[in-house]
């Protein structure tokens, strides 16, 4: 297997913390505002949202979760409040869960998700995709990666024009300030989608959005304050992303990150959009969609067909891709028989 089991304590204590965090989380983005909880749907599906007024009148919605046990209870006990003891708590769940072997990011990761979290960015829509959605599904799935997890860049997406997304809403975030107010170095270069340190040349703030009228061209986004390189296929990851949250040292960051089965087969059809140069990066694709799809067809193997034949109904071109990225996979990790687990699958789940 490509990834390991985290003991059945390390799970329980981060399911506990997960839940405290995104709790805590709505409870500090509503406390003491006037407003009340509606409800929307969404391509079948039920999401809440608390909604109140800007002060210039205007109305504003913060995404709280979909129709499920947890956001029912979380809209139960919004009117608590959050003392110093809470927070405390809250330090102590996440000490507690990394002690008994969860994953963290690196600390300078952190602070920069951690200030556009505070900022408002992950509330306004933005998502963290790249290798940090990967590390994260490892404490959400419990496992640990045997392989995949370096990365030394941060990737930021968020679906702009085109996509009408569950946690879309109308708040305003100036995000270029969320990052100078970090004073870590970060320039924006020509195109203005990428963040750049000078004196760490491989430390980039990429921010990413999906295709749409004007092509591949840089879009700026005035509710962000912030430009987007558009990417082909990045709807697949960005429809339906989910919370989680990311673990820094005894600091828990609640965030928005693809669906795990969205991500592992995206990989898989960007790789082959990879140039000659970026061979690294295309590796590292067929990589993490390994782990993934890994974990997936042992585990979840009914929800990735979903996906697998949702993939291959959007086209040739999308299928192309995926097969080409397929191909790769079985190519690098023969002793993982992808081939033929995918195809029990897919048997299985055929109506």
């Amino acid at each position: 297997m490509l990834y390991s089991e985290l003991s059945a304590a390390a799970q329980a204590a981060y399911a506990g913390l997960d839940n405290a965090a995104k709790e805590a989380e709505t409870r500090r983005s509503i406390a003491d505002v006037p407003g009340g909880f509606v409800s929307k749907l969404v391509k079948g599906r039920v999401y809440w949202y608390y909604q109140r007024k800007d002060p210039g009148g205007a109305p504003q919605q913060f995404f709280v979760g979909p129709d499920d046990t947890a956001t029912q209870t979380l809209m139960q006990r919004h009117t608590a409040s959050q003392p110093q003891e809470a927070r405390a708590a809250l330090q102590r769940l996440t000490r507690s869960a990394l002690a008994l072997g969860c994953a963290d990011i690196p600390i300078k990761h952190g602070r920069v998700i951690g200030r556009l979290l505070e900022h408002g960015f992950f509330k306004a829509g933005g998502i963290l995709v790249g290798t940090h959605a990967f590390l994260a599904y490892q404490n959400m799935l419990g496992v640990l990666w045997g392989a995949g997890a370096f990365t030394l860049d941060l990737d930021f997406a968020h679906a702009g024009r085109k996509l009408t997304l569950a946690i879309a809403s109308n708040v305003r975030v100036d995000t270029t300030s969320a990052i100078e107010s970090l004073e870590m170095g970060f320039v924006p270069v020509v195109s203005k989608t990428t963040f750049k340190k000078a004196d760490e040349p491989d430390f980039d703030l990429d921010f990413l959005t999906t295709v749409g009228r004007t092509g591949d061209q840089p879009v700026y986004i005035p509710a962000l304050n912030l430009t987007l390189q558009p990417l082909k296929f990045m709807e697949l990851s960005l429809e339906d992303p989910l919370r989680t949250t990311l673990l820094v040292r005894a600091n828990p960051l609640v965030v928005n990150v693809p669906q795990p089965e969205r991500f592992a087969l995206h990989k898989l059809i960007v790789h082959g959009e990879r140039s000659t140069s970026q061979r690294t990066k295309a590796n590292k694709d067929v990589t993490q969609a390994a782990c993934l799809l890994d974990y997936l067809l042992e585990n979840d193997a009914d929800l990735l067909c979903e996906r697998w034949n949702d993939v291959m109904s959007r086209g040739p071109g999308w299928r192309q891709r995926l097969q080409q990225g397929w191909t790769a996979l079985v190519k690098a990790f023969p002793s993982q028989n992808f081939d033929d687990r995918l195809q029990a699958a897919l048997t299985n789940s055929s109506p």
